[in-house]
């Protein structure tokens, strides 16, 4: 197998295990929130902006392998 073949196989796949890191990530860090809030009422604003931060970060490591796929497409 060339090493062409072998990226056509792995680009796909790496792509595809970022998105599902990504989506396990975001499911835990929302949940995690939520029951934060259930437990601490007082403290949404301080939760909700950590979370936001958070997920902001999870959704960067997709967005950079949907670049990388789609770089690696077009060449």
């Amino acid at each position: 197998m060339d090493t062409k073949a072998i990226l056509d196989l792995g680009v796909p796949l790496a792509f595809g295990l970022a998105a599902l890191g990504s989506a396990m990530g975001l499911g835990k860090a929302v949940s995690a929130a939520m029951e934060a809030i259930g437990r601490q009422p007082e403290a949404f604003n301080k939760i909700l902006i950590a979370m936001a931060v958070g997920c902001a970060f999870i959704d960067t490591i997709t967005i950079f392998a949907m670049l990388l796929f789609f770089s690696y497409v077009k060449a």
